[in-house]
């Protein structure tokens, strides 16, 4: 049976410091939009909606669709009056954040050994954003070009993370065992949160988010480069993966 490795996106293929990203991220979109809502008051939809896509355990509702409900209905407003210039703002000012972001040439390393091997490669990064937003950051990280099993976009996906939904979802998408994955991130809690359900986890150093609670299993951690060359070796977790 093939092997799974699942990348986690920001902060580990892609080093950044979320937290600031995001806050950069939320400010200049609300900006854009300022001409149509208050910059206030869509702050507070938009992470209202994150917040329902966070807590969506309905099987039948993409991210999108929780998304987008919550929101409209917190704004008053129809998706026509606001949607082309949310989708205009991810086509023009998103890909000038690139600036926050710390791309390594080591995250292409990491990928192309994986597949190399004969991994079969998820980008199992958090579904909260549209897929222009997600694929543009793969750019950033100099992993567009490659190829991935699933990249986990909010249109297509209905579980985030750290729900073990999320990664039982993605399981019964590549007709896989948990045991047969290894979860690679840099988030203890959202991350890590994939060992519950039986999936090896290693964490990325350089990133990391640590909430403190709750504590989940680590089987193996270090840089992205001491993960590149486990995997280059087939050391540590990755020496157990290989048919």
């Amino acid at each position: 049976m093939s092997k799974v490795i699942l990348f986690d996106l920001d902060g580990t293929l892609l080093p950044m410091d979320t937290d600031l990203f995001v806050k950069n991220y939320i400010q200049k979109l609300a900006s854009r939009v300022s001409h149509i809502l208050d910059p206030h008051e869509f702050t507070k939809a938009l992470l209202a909606g994150t917040d329902a896509m966070i807590r969506n355990l309905e099987e039948e509702k993409t991210n999108e669709q929780v998304f987008t409900k919550s929101f409209l209905s917190l704004v008053n407003l129809n998706k026509e009056e606001i949607w082309p210039t949310l989708d205009k703002f991810y086509e023009e000012t998103f890909p000038t954040l690139d600036y926050l972001t710390e791309p390594t040439p080591v995250a292409k390393k990491v990928v192309e050994e994986a597949i190399n091997q004969g991994y079969r490669i998820v980008i199992a990064t958090n579904p909260l954003f549209p897929k222009a937003a997600i694929y543009e950051r793969l750019r950033w990280a100099g992993i567009n070009e490659l190829t991935f099993d699933i990249v986990t976009v909010y249109e297509e996906s209905v579980y985030t993370k750290p729900h073990v939904e999320y990664y039982r979802n993605i399981c019964h998408r590549l007709e896989v065992k948990p045991e047969d994955c290894i979860m690679v991130g840099n988030d203890k809690q959202e991350d890590m949160s994939a060992s519950q359900i039986g999936m090896k986890t290693f964490l990325v150093h350089g990133f990391v988010i640590d909430r403190g609670e709750p504590n989940y299993p680590i089987n193996d951690e270090g840089t992205l480069e001491q993960l590149y060359e486990k995997l280059k070796g087939k050391l540590g977790i990755f020496a157990k993966e290989i048919d």
